[in-house]
């Protein structure tokens, strides 16, 4: 008894001294309420945006984040990028233990300065400063504290001090510090009290705080992230770069200023012209004669990203891309404009947000929130889109890249927001016609032709594009959902048009398909197209329920069965018809063959989340039809009589 009393002693004594040596970030010091389904936990933020005036700003930026686990290492990473219009004046940067004792301190030897061209970026003057501590005894803390320098206002930072989720924040603090005369702009998402705002010598500061942030876990089909992570934008009225001045306070006044940067710049070599002429006079419909000039650009020029000082924004002239035979998405896009500027046909050089699953911006704030620049070509009765990076992607078409979003269409009068075209159910369709055999040992050789439009056939036409042969086959060998099998023969064949479509045939060796225990033979009809989708319900789902594509799929099997074989189950036939979309499926055996048909429509839209049992119900459903077996029993020989 003695001896433990000792030994509890000791270890309150231990413990005593431990808290009295605890520093500021101690781990111990973090509320439990933050700790729950978080990764990392922003124990303090400190953004200071200052407004010098038009053509210069300074960020400081003071963070500190404690690493919970493995999985929240991404946030211990520092990135701070700079180029032509932005310095970074210092890093500082400090690793903490779990008591909050400091560990190490960065020297300016430890901070990696790399590249920031990659393989869409062939010329690019941007660069990072990058530090890591590689600490790994959980939990840990870092903290930096870096200021940078911009030389002109066109980009100001948002403020969201979740910036992820399973991450939780105890206190973050954006401040605009301006000129009282200065109007900046912002919005605000799940932040309902206004900033507070006060005054010293002579400047205004605006203010936002958040405390007690609780990690947010991401649900399956949410929203965006701005529509359940609090924060704020950030948006200048009146700004400057590079010696250009702007307004953005409305989308027409940015547009003014995007058209200033490209004004003159259209202007072609006489050789060029002449060929301009020579393809395009002559021909009466406007669409064609679009479609021709825009093949021509196509077979004349190649795609490289020229990210130099203003060259970022601005549109290398189109002699330039006549003389050198490439550029970038400004200059092949402005270098277009010219050539049916020359034909007499007008355009519009057009910003965009381009992403297959980056489709949003925020239409009701004027602000800089474009990466790509594509062309508009008004018509009689629709417009026709161009994407001029491409050399493969035909004419009027703009694949999930650029579809379905606001784009700000630019000339002499400035920026107006209008929406690119969705393609839809009637338009991303995947039509899909099976042949197969199936042997005595369970193999099934199958045969497919496989019709493919809009959407569904985007992938693919990457595929057939842009790899080899001996490629497309890998990924064939490596992503059909068969256990073993082999690709004999493949072939595509496309169609460019304002929808495209793509065929595609397959002749497939798939090993032990069908299972054979005994008498019976054990077949899933449904060969190529199974859904993976399978989802677990959640009773405290929170956030609504975001489907973005529609399509349809179709398809019809045809199996011929080894001899001998009659059925013993066979799955009933499904028609389930919901908000989110309608399946059906049904299966028969007649001749010796099985004759399978599939169909799903998926629809596009917003649920609530009291809905999101329902689509569970209704993937595993499919989850469930999709695999559905018919059991064939071998039928009796009968014997004869002597």
């Amino acid at each position: 008894m003695r001896n433990k009393g000792i030994i509890l002693f000791l270890f309150s004594f231990i413990s005593l001294q431990l808290l009295a040596g605890e520093g500021e970030y101690a781990v111990s010091k973090i509320p439990k309420s933050l700790i729950k389904n978080a990764n990392a936990v922003l124990r303090l933020e400190e953004v200071r945006l200052h407004i010098v005036n038009t053509g210069q700003t300074v960020i400081t930026n003071h963070y500190v984040i404690t690493i919970l686990n493995e999985n929240g290492d991404r946030w211990s990473d520092f990135y701070e990028y700079y180029n032509k219009f932005r310095e970074v004046e210092s890093v500082e940067g400090f690793l903490y233990d779990a008591y909050g004792n400091q560990i190490k301190k960065i020297k300016k030897k430890d901070i990696e300065d790399i590249s920031g061209v990659s393989d869409n970026n062939l010329i690019d003057d941007t660069r990072y400063k990058r530090h890591n501590f590689y600490y790994r005894n959980y939990p840990y803390t870092v903290e930096y504290i870096s200021e940078v320098k911009n030389k002109g206002t066109l980009f100001f930072p948002n403020w969201f001090p979740q910036a992820g989720e399973r991450l939780s924040v105890e206190k973050s603090t954006m401040r605009v510090i301006c000129d009282q005369d200065y109007q900046f702009r912002y919005k605000a998402f799940h932040y309902n009290e206004p900033p507070k705002i006060s005054y010293e010598n002579g400047d205004k500061i605006t203010t936002w705080v958040k405390t007690e942030l609780p990690a947010i876990v991401r649900e399956s089909y949410s929203p965006l992230w701005h529509d359940i992570a609090a924060g704020v934008i950030l948006g200048p009225s009146d700004f400057e770069v590079q010696g250009y001045k702007g307004n953005m306070a409305t989308w027409q006044d940015f547009g003014k200023f995007v058209y200033t940067l490209k004004q003159g710049r259209d202007q072609l070599p006489d050789d060029v012209k002449q060929t301009i002429h020579q393809i395009a006079d002559g021909v009466k419909d406007p669409a064609e004669k679009i479609s021709k000039l825009y093949k021509y650009m196509q077979d004349n020029t190649r795609y490289i990203s020229i990210q130099l000082g203003i060259g970022g924004w601005q549109p290398f002239d189109a002699t330039y891309v006549a003389s050198k035979k490439y550029g970038d998405c400004k200059a092949l896009t402005n270098y277009m404009y010219s050539l049916l500027k020359e034909a007499g046909i007008n355009s519009y050089y057009t910003l965009v947000r381009a992403g297959d699953y980056d489709n949003y911006i925020t239409d009701d704030f004027p602000s800089q929130q474009f990466n790509h620049v594509i062309l508009c070509v008004p018509l009689e009765k629709d417009s026709m889109w161009l994407e001029c990076t491409s050399q493969t992607l035909s004419a009027g078409y703009l694949s999930g890249f650029t579809s379905d979003r606001y784009v700000l269409l630019i000339d002499e009068q400035g920026g107006k927001l209008v929406r690119t075209p969705k393609y839809g159910i009637k338009e991303n369709i995947q039509l899909r016609k099976i042949e197969a055999k199936l042997d005595a040992e369970g193999a099934l050789q199958i045969k497919a032709t496989n019709h493919y439009t809009g959407l569904q056939q985007d992938d693919i036409h990457g595929l057939v594009n842009h790899l080899s042969k001996d490629k497309v086959k890998k990924i064939l060998h490596e992503e059909l959902d068969f256990a073993t099998y082999d690709v004999n023969e493949f072939n595509y064949q496309e169609q460019g048009s304002s929808l495209p479509f793509i065929n595609e045939s397959l002749d497939i060796s798939a090993w032990n398909y069908a299972t054979i225990t005994g008498k019976r033979l054990f077949i899933i009809p449904n060969v190529m197209t199974r859904t993976s989708r399978k989802l677990s319900y959640d009773s405290t789902r929170k956030y609504d329920i975001i489907l973005h594509t529609e399509y349809e799929d179709v398809d019809s099997v045809t199996i011929e069965l080894p001899e001998k074989y009659d059925k013993e189950s066979m799955p009933k036939a499904v028609d389930i018809d919901t908000k989110f979309g309608h399946y059906t499926c049904s299966v028969n055996l007649a001749d010796n063959k099985l004759y399978y048909y599939r169909n799903f429509r998926s629809y596009s839209g917003r649920f609530p989340a009291k809905d999101y049992s329902e689509l569970v119900d209704f993937y595993n459903a499919i989850y469930k039809a999709d695999r559905s077996r018919v059991v064939l029993v071998k039928k009796e020989t009968e014997k004869k009589g002597f």
